[in-house]
Parts: C-alpha cells; structure tokens; sequence
C-alpha cells in the first residue's frame, strides 16, 4: 500500500520569503508560515494556540512569493513534508522538518475587496 504525505496550511507569513537562485537559474524561496487555532478551555475563555512552519518553494512558485508575498500576507499552502537533517559544528546530529509547497493561493484581499484570485500550481 502506498503511503500519503500530504499537508495543507492556511496561515500569514512571519516574515518576507527568503529568496535564493540556484545554479541553472533555479528560485528557491523560503519563508516561516504561522497557523492559529483557537478553542476554548472549561471555563468557556478562548485560548490561542500558534504553530511555526517553515515552508520552501521552489522555481515558479519561489518567483511569484517573491514578487507577491511579505510578512502578514494570508496564504494557501498544499504540499508535502520533508526532514533534512546535518552535523553542527560539534558533530551534533540536528534535524528541521519543513513544507514543500506544490500548491500557493494568496488569501489576502486586493484594494478592490477581491481575493487575488491567483492560484499555480506545479508538479515535481
């Protein structure tokens, strides 16, 4: 049986995406995407609760999250996880999960009150 890593992610941008080129021309784009989910505790008070994602995408997408997104902008993101892992300068093996987006809708509404209406999507 084949197995499925799939992720979606509807959060705002911690910070601008980080953007590399690679050689061949290759965009790489990186960026920190925050998801908030807020229940309630007994008492009936709302409680908030962030998680911290890091998402990376690559040639298109990265050219169009450059051009478009910065801190706060509301997106969609589809994709799959990925764990990289390396040695720190004391030989520690460290590791960082990460989103590798395929998919990129920008949520956040234009002056004229619309979504941007934008979506591209690209397969690996």
């Amino acid at each position: 049986m084949r197995g499925v890593n799939r992720v979606m992610l509807i959060g705002n941008l911690g910070k601008d995406p980080e953007i590399q080129i690679l050689e061949g021309n290759i965009a790489v784009a990186k960026f920190s995407l925050a998801t908030t989910e807020v229940h309630k505790d007994r008492s009936g008070k709302p409680i908030s609760q962030t998680e911290w994602h890091t998402v990376v995408l690559w040639r298109g997408l990265a050219e169009l999250a450059e051009k478009y997104l910065h801190k706060g902008s509301l997106v969609y993101i589809e994709g799959r996880l990925k764990t990289r892992s390396w040695e720190d300068k004391d030989n520690n093996k460290k590791f960082a999960t990460e989103i590798i987006g395929d998919n990129l809708i920008m949520l956040d509404k234009r002056a004229d009150g619309n979504g941007s209406g934008f979506q591209e999507g690209i397969d690996f």
